[in-house]
């Protein structure tokens, strides 16, 4: 294992912002990070990054316990690309260079490294090399914001919404530069990103976080209350359109269930439901269906306000003849319901 975190806690003004008993990234993976905002995604990146210490717990990193003392040496393996950042105020090829001369490398090996991480992520050298910072679109900078940092050939390169503020073609540049980084070098890849179709086709491993804590290891679907209390550890939220969720179980204060979507089932038609509560059946459309990394198709179902993801076998989908823009059932048991 690359990294291992236990009891891992920080607090903001009191605020308890990230608490986790236990988290391994292994070395060589893309890690996707995914929750709503103030879930903890960017304060765990920071610590990760070795940026912030945590206020409790113990990093152990390649197997060693990780101390003050220790982290300059680290932070030269690890690297972060934030949302926004900014370039130097130089040209594109020094901006690149600039890690490389404060790691003292030879003038031929920074010459290469430059062109390869430039043309990682589409900006011929010929073209942008002697650009100035302020002659770049907000994509062009974010690109070489982040072939500064391949430049490195980083052991860890951390990602904090790349893609959130760019063009299409920047988006997808940036996306393939990561991808590429893990396949020709090893690097393991610990990415927040806004685009979930594509971080869980890509991704080897996505944890959801959920108010600072570890939710789930894999996508899942997170609903929100309110809940009105129907039956004896019975639960009820009304959707907008009237259909109705059922969830069993002890509320928790976060007011939010998660729902595997390897407990939600599709149907082509109403013929099971029984109209009552002994399991969901809701109504909505088929928005995207993509191949997950271990085989098995992620439908992405829209019930108005509410959106859930569903992990069905390819084979049973044909069966169903389900295609984007159908009308499905969503159906799963209340007991599938986990309350965070």
């Amino acid at each position: 294992m690359l990294y291992s975190l236990t009891g891992i806690k920080r607090y903001y003004n009191e605020r308890c912002a990230l608490s986790i008993d236990h988290l391994v990234i292994e070395e060589g993976k893309i890690y996707g990070l995914v929750g709503p905002n103030g879930s903890g995604k960017t304060t765990l990146l920071r610590i990760l990054a070795f940026l912030d210490e945590p206020d409790a717990g113990n990093i152990y990193y390649n197997g060693s316990l990780v101390s003050p003392q220790l982290v300059p040496s680290l932070r030269r393996e690890v690297t972060m690309l934030l949302q926004n950042t900014r370039l130097l105020t130089r040209r594109v090829k020094d901006n690149v260079a600039f890690g490389l001369k404060m790691r003292h490398m030879d003038l031929n090996t920074i010459k290469h490294r430059v062109k390869e991480a430039l043309e990682m992520v589409g900006l011929p050298v010929k073209d942008f090399a002697n650009r100035q910072w302020y002659e770049l679109s907000g994509g062009e900078a974010q690109r070489v914001a982040l072939a500064a940092r391949l430049a490195l050939r980083p052991k860890v390169l951390l990602l904090d919404e790349p893609t959130a503020n760019v063009d299409t073609v920047s988006e997808t540049l940036i996306n393939e530069a990561v991808v590429r980084a893990k396949e020709e070098w090893k690097t393991t890849i610990i990415m927040v990103s806004h685009d979930l179709l594509w971080l869980y086709n890509s991704a080897d491993e996505t944890i959801s976080l959920w108010g600072g804590r570890v939710a789930s290891h894999g996508p899942e679907n997170v609903i929100l209350g309110p809940w009105e209390k129907v039956g004896d550890g019975l639960y009820c939220k009304k959707l907008k359109d009237g259909q109705k969720i059922y969830v069993s179980g002890i509320p928790s204060s976060s007011n939010a269930v998660t729902v595997s979507p390897g407990d939600i089932s599709l149907l082509s038609n109403a013929i099971n439901d029984d109209g009552g509560s002994s399991c969901n059946l809701l109504r909505g459309l088929v928005t995207q269906m993509v191949y997950s990394n271990d085989g098995l198709l992620r439908v992405s179902i829209a019930l108005g306000e509410l959106n859930l993801v569903s992990l069905v076998d390819k084979d049973y989908i044909k069966g169903l003849d389900i295609y984007p823009g159908m009308e499905v059932y969503a159906s799963f048991k209340p007991s599938a319901a986990q309350w965070l």
